[in-house]
């Protein structure tokens, strides 16, 4: 279900949609390539199917290789500082099963704790996920469009500047409470 919502994020003005496996089909990844892209870009979202608690293999290539020493973090390593991270996953199963009684045993914003302190190590602030749950019936239980149409708003409302970033960072998820950080008229 992750191709749709790629396919929201490239319909939106002032996006940058990336597809890793297209890019680099051998993963001979083009680290300064994608540094230049980080810096022209105030918010990073990584976007991806949340299995095995992570990121599909050339997603976790390009972090080892591209956020390195010296350029997104260390003594020198201040490319990031200030910058936004968004995670925009789907998982296979349904909202219960991310809770302490559920089957992972934690809610979903501790399961991207990996994500969340590398976020911290850069200088940026991390925001509360943006999360479809139970992906794998989106379709047949009609929640796709619903999925697509609050991506698109969420991805509209930070391009121009009208999302609440401090107050998404301390939520849990974003996926049902969009409209509580989308802020009507002014800019933030």
């Amino acid at each position: 279900m992750n191709f749709p919502l790629f396919e929201t994020a490239k319909s939106v003005e002032g996006v940058t949609a990336v597809d890793l496996y297209a890019e680099y089909p051998d993963f001979d990844i083009d680290i300064d390539g994608e540094q230049a892209r980080l810096v022209s870009h105030d918010i990073i979202i990584f976007q991806h199917p949340f299995y095995w608690y992570s990121a599909p293999a050339i997603m976790k290539e390009w972090q080892d290789l591209v956020l390195e020493h010296g350029f997104a973090y260390g003594l020198h390593g201040h490319a990031l500082n200030g910058k936004t991270f968004l995670n925009v996953i789907s998982t296979g199963a349904k909202p219960n099963a991310y809770s302490k009684d559920g089957m992972n045993h934690s809610d979903i914003r501790s399961l991207l704790a990996p994500f969340e302190k590398t976020a911290d190590l850069c200088g940026m602030l991390f925001l509360a996920p943006f999360v479809m749950f139970g992906a794998g019936r989106a379709l047949e239980d009609n929640r796709l469009d619903v999925h697509r149409n609050a991506y698109d708003d969420l991805l509209k409302a930070m391009v121009a500047d009208r999302f609440d970033l401090k107050k998404a960072a301390q939520a849990a998820v974003l996926t049902d409470v969009l409209d509580d950080f989308i802020l009507k008229g002014e800019a933030v």
